[in-house]
């Protein structure tokens, strides 16, 4: 299980937000709701360890997310607002360079099927730095679909993609979540998917 507790933050003199507390168990998709500036993108990098809380802290499976360090970070798959992929290289090999990194598979067959399946099969030859933004989204989004992390932590997954990219998506958020996956994420979008859904306002 995944729990956070009595989290706050605070950038520069203003207290983003504080006493947020959660918790995903297994098989459970939390959305994170609020207005821009709440600080749902800061949360989700707070339970990354990317950003450090003022007070409270991470938990896993009872234990504090910091002592277990990159035992930790193993078990998450993290999406933010930023794609993280190399410009000069194609989409193929940012994903083998993510495989290799995280222990995914990292065969071609693998890697060729995930992007295929988010229909980016026939730009596998260019670099990425001449793809759309919703290429480039897609290309990232392919991650999830090698994963093997019980966690994945999604800021904003739905921006830039088309219809059949956000029905390729949801399939894969809710095939996750039949596993026994954990998902924590944020967007402006309702969220079609069956099962255990939780809802965190920010800002309330």
């Amino acid at each position: 299980m995944l729990e956070a507790v009595d989290l706050e933050c605070v950038r520069g003199d203003r207290r983003l937000f504080a006493g947020v507390g959660l918790t995903v168990a297994p098989g459970e998709l939390l959305h994170v709701r609020g207005p821009n500036g709440s600080g749902k993108t800061t949360l989700l990098r707070m339970l990354c360890g990317l950003v450090k809380p003022v007070a409270g802290e991470v938990r896993w499976a009872g234990r504090p997310a910091r002592e277990l360090g990159d035992g930790f970070l193993a078990l998450l798959t993290y999406v933010g607002h930023h794609n993280a992929i190399k410009d000069e290289l194609t989409g193929p090999e940012n994903l083998l360079v993510h495989a290799r990194l995280c222990g995914a598979p990292d065969d071609a067959a693998t890697l060729s099927a995930a992007l295929e399946r988010l229909g980016m099969k026939a730009y596998g030859r260019v670099p990425c730095k001449v793809l759309s933004a919703g290429q480039k989204r897609r290309t990232a989004l392919a991650r999830l679909l090698i994963s093997r992390s019980p966690l994945w932590i999604l800021d904003e997954p739905f921006n830039a993609l088309d219809v059949g990219a956000v029905a390729t998506l949801q399939q894969a958020i809710q095939g996750h979540l039949q596993r026994d996956g954990m998902v924590v994420l944020t967007t402006h979008q309702d969220v079609p998917i069956d099962g255990a859904v939780k809802t965190l306002h920010m800002g309330a």
